[in-house]
């Protein structure tokens, strides 16, 4: 059997999880997650902590799959998750106004990022953007999107990267 679908899922304090059929509802302080099981994989509740078990040999890696996102949702009710992105580039900003993320990539228009539902975004400078969430695969495809708008290029590493990100640099074509 999978290793990670046999491991269980510890429930800290201060989490509520509920079971009800293929739904598992998660409650905390960073707010409140569901997630519906495959079919093939099952779910018991003992002594604060999940265990997933496969129909058949067949759906291991379905088990293991559900136990991960499981545990993801339990660490974004209780902790959270965040990503940070930089912009790099001469007149490159981006700020905060309401519900909306404003950001000038060099571009002859600003551009307005609409800020969705359960991610919540702040911008320490003009050149930082951190985002926050429960969810996280919804803080993850938000930061994709953004950094979508513009990508670091190659040659001098302008654009919207990752905090973390390397950028691999290339040398300009000589004549």
């Amino acid at each position: 059997m999978s290793r990670v679908a046999k491991k269980p899922v510890a429930i800290p304090k201060g989490v509520e999880v509920k079971l009800n059929g293929q739904v598992i509802s998660f409650k905390g302080p960073k707010g409140q997650l569901e997630l519906t099981l495959h079919k093939s994989v099952s779910v018991d509740m003992a002594a604060n902590e999940l265990r997933f078990e496969p129909e058949s040999d067949q759906f291991i890696a379905m088990a293991g799959t559900m136990r991960a996102l499981a545990n993801n949702n339990i660490q974004g009710v209780s902790a959270g998750f965040e990503m940070k992105l930089q912009l790099v580039g001469v007149g490159y900003r981006a700020q905060v106004q309401g519900s909306t993320l404003n950001l000038a990539l060099g571009f002859s228009h600003p551009i307005n990022f609409a800020i969705p539902a359960g991610i919540t975004i702040e911008t320490p400078s003009q050149t930082e953007i951190i985002i926050r969430g429960a969810d996280r695969q919804k803080v993850g495809q938000v930061a994709s999107n953004i950094r979508g708008y513009r990508p670091p290029e190659p040659y001098k590493g302008k654009g919207v990267k990752y905090h973390d990100e390397v950028i691999f640099r290339k040398e300009a074509k000589k004549k």
